[in-house]
């Protein structure tokens, strides 16, 4: 946790029952002050987060900051204390803001120092910070323990004696980021972007919109190919879309071109005419094998095909069906090679007889996806009380400074409330009766993140209806699917940050999300949403000058050989120190574009191959699964690259004795305090398209646990979608529509 990272103040703080009995208020939430009785302090006291208070117990008033959660008997001294919003000091309004080490120095010099006057503070780690308490709620940051002991508390707050004991504080179980790392990430500093800024309303109807958008989807796979949509399929469609999306909104497209997604083609492709599972047995064999021959002589006489290809298809529909009658005593084996002749000979002419429909249903959800995304951005225009102008663009800042978050060129509307309560360990928001949830521990480092990034709501009047925002966008990419999504958020286990770190300077995650980011500063799908949490918006319009990033991108083709020509650019730009250690799949067969560009790159200094089992990872929906879930065994390999330009090889070089370090700590370990991998119920891991002249073994990518029953290949990898965060913008390549690979498929969230 964060050296900022605060404890309670010392003493009782009382509760103000709701009338309702429940944890939210239609009063924004305020800090640990009365309810009743406004602030009585100068406006810069008030911004640097303090409040005036009532001591019960020593029957007079005190003074206390909701930011570093000091106490003082006296009133504090003008321009004697920070807001923590800004921690490098790149954004301050004037030139001498000072950088964030001076801040904490300071903080911790007055807070250690503070004199005879102020209350003492126990350090305990980890810690979270106290946060606006909302009228009639519990602190978000007190324990489960302290509810009998608040609800018998009068309505006014008092300080207990220097020599009580501090109240229990929450404090998460295991700690999964580091938010104290500084970043070396320098960039040329640029203004402020144009997103429009988040809103509860614009969210939910988004979600709505996205929502009948997949359900769309799946009608029309329904009536036109008589097939379910390939799962995950939609999502790998956002990602691959918004890889070279023009559009203005966030999440779904509305500028790309082609109009033809090569994804959504080659994954509807793949089910037809039926959707192939994995097969264990013979008997499974055996019936499959049936079933596709029956569904390819009845989808070529019922489509307007040549008098050939009907004729071919026929007769091997027809020769497999007499062979199955004749031979009772076949091996799986015999069913199996049967099957893959029968798809090689008719697969070309059931594929040029479904073309036309397939890439129908490919053009109607872009053009649905693209009025949607007009007819939110008027009504969220609507909202804003100084819509956006077309400006020209600005010349490029030649000042090099450290990467900061995103910050909005326009000013956020007012924005509604957002409830807030707690069910055991999890933080329950409600906006319109829509629900979304996070763990205490998560919703803490939100928390933080927040604080340190977010440099317009001092008093975190916005906070709750921000956290709402994210959250929402976040499960509505994912998908409303059990465990659909999570591999566009999976991560590399804490133990190999930490190593990282030690031996190469990785201070930055090129995809990654406030939810499962490890360090403060990353990039990340949202700049609107993210960045008032520490993002430094979409990875592939960032562009560092040097520094040492760490990339787990989303198991999508297009995005991964996106992500290759970013780096080699930013490679051969830069004579500064420049590391990217990227971690992608090991797929060989056939083996990935982006993989075989990396290979074959001069900025390539080392590579290493962990094999499958050998390796885990941590869940994409960390944020909200249990804890004994959190980790789970890869079961495909994973290759780690080092790209370096000269200097970052200086720098960074990948050396014998960094390389074992880094080998340990991706070794699983049962003695480790965070929860042991659970044991991977591999379900559904060929939720994507089929590669159809190929076999190969079960694969489920890092991403997540991809447990759908119903599988969707034969002896194809099923190759599951894992990354730290959903992805970010740029240009793409497309692939060929005629044939699939197992890495195309991206399954889990």
């Amino acid at each position: 946790m964060s050296n900022d990272s605060q404890v309670s103040v010392k003493g009782e703080v009382a509760i103000m029952p709701s009338p309702s009995g429940s944890a939210s208020s239609q009063e924004p939430p305020l800090s640990p002050s009365t309810a009743s009785k406004p602030p009585e302090l100068p406006d810069e006291l008030v911004q640097a987060g303090w409040s005036k208070c009532w001591s019960r117990r020593e029957n007079r008033p005190y003074y206390f900051n909701r930011f570093t959660n000091q106490s003082l008997w006296e009133v504090p001294a003008l321009g004697q204390h920070d807001v923590i919003s800004d921690p490098l000091g790149l954004n301050a309004p004037s030139a001498d803001g000072g950088d964030s080490n001076g801040q904490r120095k300071r903080r911790m010099s007055e807070e250690q120092g503070a004199g005879p006057n102020s209350i003492k503070r126990v350090k305990a780690e980890p810690t979270t910070p106290i946060s606006p308490s909302t009228p009639g709620a519990k602190p978000w940051n007190s324990a489960p323990e302290d509810k009998p002991a608040q609800a018998a508390t009068p309505t006014t707050p008092s300080p207990a004696p220097a020599s009580a004991p501090a109240p229990a504080v929450y404090r998460p179980a295991v700690i999964y980021w580091d938010l104290d790392a500084q970043t070396n990430a320098v960039i040329r500093e640029h203004p402020p972007t144009n997103h429009l800024p988040p809103h509860p309303e614009i969210e939910l109807q988004r979600a709505q919109l996205v929502t009948k958008l997949r359900q769309h989807y799946h009608e029309l796979c329904h009536q036109r190919e008589g097939i379910d949509p390939p799962r995950e399929s939609f999502n790998r469609w956002l990602l691959e879309r918004k890889v070279i999306d023009k559009g203005h909104d966030p999440l779904l497209p509305s500028d790309c071109e082609p109009v033809i997604s090569p994804s959504m083609f080659r994954e509807i492709m793949n089910d037809i005419p039926i959707r192939l599972s994995r097969i264990k047995y013979k008997e499974e064999a055996r019936k499959l094998l049936f079933k596709y021959a029956e569904a390819a002589k009845k989808m070529i006489d019922s489509r307007n095909a040549s008098p050939e290809s009907r004729k071919l298809v026929k007769w091997n529909a027809e020769d497999t069906m007499s062979w199955l009658r004749r031979d009772h005593s076949a091996s799986k084996e015999d069913y199996m090679d049967r099957l893959e002749h029968l798809r090689l000979q008719c697969g070309p002419h059931l594929t040029a007889v479904a073309k036309d429909s397939v890439e129908g249903i490919c053009s109607k959800i872009y053009q649905l996806s693209a009025e949607y995304s007009r007819r939110l951005r008027q009504t969220h225009l609507s909202l804003l009380q100084d819509p956006p102008t077309e400006a020209s663009a600005s010349p490029q800042q030649s000042r090099l400074v450290y990467c900061y978050p995103v910050r909005l060129a326009l000013p956020s509307p007012p924005l509604p409330r957002v409830e807030l309560h707690f069910e055991n360990d999890v933080a329950c928001l409600r906006f319109r009766g829509e629900m979304v949830k996070v763990n205490r521990g998560h919703f803490s480092k939100l928390e933080l993140l927040y604080r340190y990034s977010c440099i317009d709501d001092p008093r975190f009047e916005k906070f709750l209806s921000r956290v709402w925002c994210l959250l929402k966008r976040y499960q509505v990419m994912f998908g409303s699917g059990a465990n659909e999504g999570t591999g566009l958020q999976g991560a590399l286990p804490v133990p190999v940050f930490e190593a990282l770190i030690r031996q190469f300077g990785v201070s930055f995650e090129c995809f990654a999300s406030p939810l499962n980011c490890y360090f403060k500063q990353f990039g990340s799908a949202f700049p609107d949403t993210d960045g008032f949490f520490g993002s430094r918006g979409p990875f592939l319009s960032f562009c560092p000058v040097s520094g040492s990033f760490e990339a787990n991108p989303p198991f999508c083709e297009e995005l991964m050989d996106t992500m290759v020509t970013h780096f080699q650019a930013l490679l051969e730009k830069s004579s500064e120190p420049l590391s990217f250690i990227v971690f992608v799949p090991e797929w060989r067969d056939p083996v990935t574009p982006a993989l075989t560009r990396m290979e074959a790159s001069r900025f390539l200094r080392h590579q290493l191959n962990i094999p499958a089992f050998e390796h885990e990872y941590r869940s994409g929906s960390q944020h909200i699964c249990k804890r004994e879930e959190m980790y789970y065994r890869a079961v495909h390999g994973t290759a780690v690259l080092f790209l370096q330009n000269d200097a970052g090889f200086a720098k960074w070089a990948p050396t014998a004795e960094r390389l074992a370090e880094l080998m340990v700590a991706y070794r699983p370990s049962t003695a480790r305090p965070s929860p042991s991998p659970a044991p991977i119920t591999p379900g559904d891991k060929d939720s994507a398209p089929k590669a159809a002249d190929r076999t190969q073994g079960e694969v489920l990518s890092p991403g997540g646990h991809d447990d759908n029953n119903n599988s969707n290949t034969t002896n194809d990898s099923g190759n599951n979608n894992n990354n730290n965060n959903s992805s970010s913008a740029g240009s793409t390549s497309s692939s060929s529509s005629s044939s699939t690979s197992p890495q195309e498929k991206m399954a889990n969230v």
